[in-house]
């Protein structure tokens, strides 16, 4: 089963690099340097201010988890799902922070699942804006960097 999930990222992945980086069209390479450049650390500031406001948010997410239900099953669900699908972004893009500092594969591959994941929870919250701009934006300036990770 894991061999199949890997194929099915490694075709997903072959998939988008044709779409994402062959045929739309390509970022100036000044840019893309910028972004390898800076990124890591424009990520690094923004979780050490808001450390303490998800801190604050996963603590309230659990008392008010069962009160959510009250709004109904639908958004009780969206709710529980949104806080978990959150927890599993945080952790795979804290994971690759020191990656991407030193431009590694396993890196952006990491942040690649974190956009899938931010991906499925766009589409299990039918939260279509965000699934279209958030995640194909995210998946775009992904895929026109790629290049600078070995």
């Amino acid at each position: 089963m894991a061999t199949s999930f890997k194929s099915y990222l490694t075709q997903l992945e072959e998939l988008l690099t044709d779409y994402l980086v062959k045929k739309a069209p390509a970022i100036p390479n000044n840019i893309k340097e910028a972004i390898v450049q800076f990124a890591p650390w424009v990520v690094l500031v923004i979780f050490i201010i808001t450390l303490p406001i998800v801190f604050a948010v996963f603590g309230l997410g659990a008392v008010f988890a069962p009160l959510s239900f009250l709004g109904g099953l639908r958004v009780g669900t969206n709710y529980l799902l949104t806080i978990a699908l959150s927890a599993v972004q945080l952790v795979l893009e804290a994971m690759a922070l020191p990656g991407l500092f030193k431009k590694t594969k396993a890196a952006w591959n990491l942040v690649f699942y974190a956009t899938l994941v931010g991906a499925v929870q766009n589409v299990a919250t039918f939260n279509l804006g965000g699934l279209l701009i958030g995640t194909l934006l995210s998946l775009y300036i992904l895929f026109q960097v790629r290049e600078y990770y070995k």
